[in-house]
């Protein structure tokens, strides 16, 4: 959604790297520069000059002129400025004393209320609540159907007595407010804690849209009016955003679309100009692509800073606690790391989501956009296809992996032996970098460039993506010295040394061919290879 204005920031702040001191017209030209940046992100005009108006007033203050940096200093200022903008702070649900506490969501028609209610409820689900679905759009034809489909997917009831209209030529006939309130007397019954009410939209702000919305939540006593808005409506959500403020008084506002190509300029303005938060935001089709708005984390998305919060609580929630712990003992009893291990990680990175949308959290990122753009999230099932398709000797000890087997699991896997290769050389990559951890050696700087080390070891990312790759420096020969009975002596003990050589290889010892008394043991096979030797 940012990716436009990502680069212009990132592309300013690039011209004040480097200056141990910023001018007036430093901070004139980059506050000029962050002002296009968000007007053509579609923020609202008022939204810009109040923004542009306090970087300026702060950047020209003291705390930039005795800074020992001062363009990071301006990064900073910007970065507290856009948190401001986008709410200030985190704001979640305001929980009813008395049971069941009553969401209301309310927006415009397509900007994905009914969508955004199942994922609601799959959320404060997941948080231990017992939520219940009321089917109040009663005009749109087949969202009662919708709303049904979407709390069956989430694992939640919804109350809809009514089936609404199928058809643009059908007229509504049922009562919207009664089912509210009905709805609020069965999640009574029932002991649902959490009742969320979905409402009809329009294509455009009218009388009956309002009179209707606020009929409801005066019916039930909403205790949450969230405002649902498309994050690509551009220039007219702060209209829209002002409307309904007017007319139902909401009280937070869910973005939805993030994941879409827009400017993302609804997201920067609708908190600004009407004074509420922004609480949720939908980042995608699926059931759990969903999360809660987080200001601070959002502004350093936005200047390329990463949301590794964001991701250590993704990791939190999905990663199998059993497998972490089978991992670290590995790395303390120093094993080797298989396939088998390598599969296992690939598939708990494929349970946190959409590895495009972990990669990009990540610090940097946006030095990364055209191979984050070119990846491939069908690579991580081709990955599984191909080892599977190998033997467990293969997987513990892939080295033995030669042309004609590689063909062999190219051909049971239904891909190209040039992907098995691939996939191989990742794999060695990531042994190297699992060995080097295990020995402390920390995290290694592996192809893949950018910001972002290791990521050229990503199934489905370019190997590096025009970055510049280290070049192997040769060794230099050995000069030859200037006294003619030293060099002899030299070219003497070299020769004995290739003779030594050649004596070893010939006898095979080296390999331990010749050696009649060849013990396993002394072979460095990893910890349980054994039972591959009977």
């Amino acid at each position: 959604m940012f990716n436009s204005l990502s680069d212009r920031l990132s592309a300013t702040f690039k011209n004040l790297r480097g200056k141990g001191r910023l001018s007036e017209a430093d901070i004139d030209g980059t506050a000029r520069e962050i002002r296009r940046a968000l007007l053509d992100a579609d923020v609202a005009v008022p939204v810009v000059r109040e923004f542009i108006a306090k970087v300026k007033a702060r950047a020209l203050g003291a705390e930039v002129a005795q800074a020992l940096n001062p363009g990071q200093q301006v990064v900073k200022i910007v970065n507290e400025e856009l948190v401001g903008i986008l709410g200030g702070q985190t704001r979640e649900l305001a929980l009813a004393k008395q049971p069941p506490t009553v969401i209301m969501l309310a927006g415009l028609q397509g900007a994905g209320k009914t969508t955004l209610a199942g994922k609601l409820a799959h959320h404060l689900k997941g948080q231990g609540h017992t939520p219940m679905l009321v089917a109040c759009d009663l005009q749109r034809p087949n969202a009662v159907k919708q709303l049904q489909i979407g709390g069956q997917r989430a694992g939640v009831p919804v109350f809809a007595p009514h089936p609404g209209v199928s058809s643009e030529t059908e007229s509504a006939t049922g009562d919207p407010v009664k089912v509210a309130t009905d709805g609020l007397t069965e999640a009574r019954n029932k002991l649902h804690d959490v009742l969320i009410i979905d409402t009809a939209g329009r294509l455009g702000v009218d009388e009956e849209l309002m009179r209707q919305a606020a009929d409801i939540k005066s019916a039930v006593g909403a205790h949450e009016t969230l405002f649902v808005i498309d994050s690509m409506i551009g220039q007219d959500a702060v209209t829209t955003a002002q409307a309904f403020n007017e007319g139902v008084d909401f009280t937070g506002v869910v973005l939805t679309k993030l994941d879409g190509d827009a400017r993302g300029g609804a997201a920067l303005s609708v908190a600004s100009v009407t004074g509420k938060p922004v609480m949720y935001a939908s980042t995608g089709e699926g059931l759990k692509d969903f999360e809660v708005f987080h200001p601070d984390r959002m502004a350093r998305r936005i200047l390329d800073m990463g949301d590794i919060l964001s991701l250590v609580e993704q990791a939190e929630a999905n990663w199998d606690r059993g497998e972490a712990e089978k991992m670290a003992k590995k790395f303390a009893d120093q094993e080797d790391f298989t396939l088998d291990d390598f599969l296992g990680q690939m598939q708990q990175l494929k349970k946190m989501g959409s590895m495009k949308k972990l990669l990009g959290m990540m610090p940097g990122a946006q030095a990364m956009r055209q191979q984050l753009d070119q990846f491939d999230e069908s690579s991580i099932g081709r990955v599984e296809a191909i080892i599977y398709s190998m033997t467990p000797y293969e997987r513990n000890v892939p080295k033995v992996i030669n042309g004609s087997r590689r063909a062999r699991i190219a051909k049971g896997s239904g891909v190209h032996v040039s992907e098995v290769n691939q996939l191989l050389e990742r794999f060695t990559q990531a042994q190297k970098m699992m060995k080097k951890m295990a020995g402390g050696g920390g995290m290694p700087s592996m192809p893949g460039g950018g910001g972002m080390p290791g990521m050229g070891g990503m199934p489905g990312m370019g190997a590096g993506g025009g970055a510049s790759k280290k070049r192997k420096q040769q060794a230099k020969p050995k000069k030859k010295s200037g006294n003619p009975a030293k060099a002899a002596q030299e070219a003497r003990e070299a020769e004995l040394k290739r003779q030594q050589g050649a004596a070893k290889r010939m006898d095979g010892s080296s390999f331990g061919a010749g050696s009649k008394d060849l013990n396993p043991e002394d072979l460095s096979l990893p910890k349980g290879f054994e039972k591959y030797l009977r």
